[in-house]
């Protein structure tokens, strides 16, 4: 948990009067487990930890399971919204996102990919990306349809 980074919101909470922001200060996995079936119409997972050593890549948030969960808690249509400055999580990501039966990537060109658009927020990871000269690859997925039994 990267308290400065909570402390820093909940004062930009308060600055702005906010009364609609919940925080869940725990392993984001526990609360998308937690969610009712088809209750999210949009997700993001904005430059998370990419984990770069081998043996620490069972901690990366990017999986199968976490996709499994995700495709529970979307909705028909939805959007999963991935972003990283990584090469290899980007290779890790696009491996089990495109191989994951509940999702379609919607890239048709690579400046579907390579440009964020206009409704992603930003973040200062990005931001230290772009300076440090990387380049961010945001990936869009949609929910296919659940099948009716």
């Amino acid at each position: 948990m990267f308290e400065n980074g909570i402390v820093k919101l909940l004062g930009e909470v308060k600055r702005r009067g906010l009364g609609n922001v919940r925080l869940f200060v725990d392993d984001a996995r526990l609360l998308i487990a937690a969610l009712p079936e088809a209750s999210l119409t949009r997700a993001f997972i904005l430059f998370p930890d990419p984990w770069p050593k081998l043996r620490h890549h069972k901690r990366r948030i990017v999986s199968t399971a976490t996709l499994d969960a995700l495709a529970e808690a979307l909705r028909d249509g939805a959007e999963l919204r991935l972003a990283t400055d990584d090469r290899d999580y980007l290779r890790w990501m696009l491996e089990r996102a495109t191989a994951h039966p509940a999702f379609e990537w919607l890239a048709q060109r690579p400046s579907h990919w390579r440009e964020r658009s206009a409704d992603w927020p930003q973040t200062r990871y990005e931001l230290k990306a772009l300076a440090a000269g990387r380049k961010p690859a945001f990936l869009r997925l949609r929910r296919r349809p659940r099948r009716l039994s």
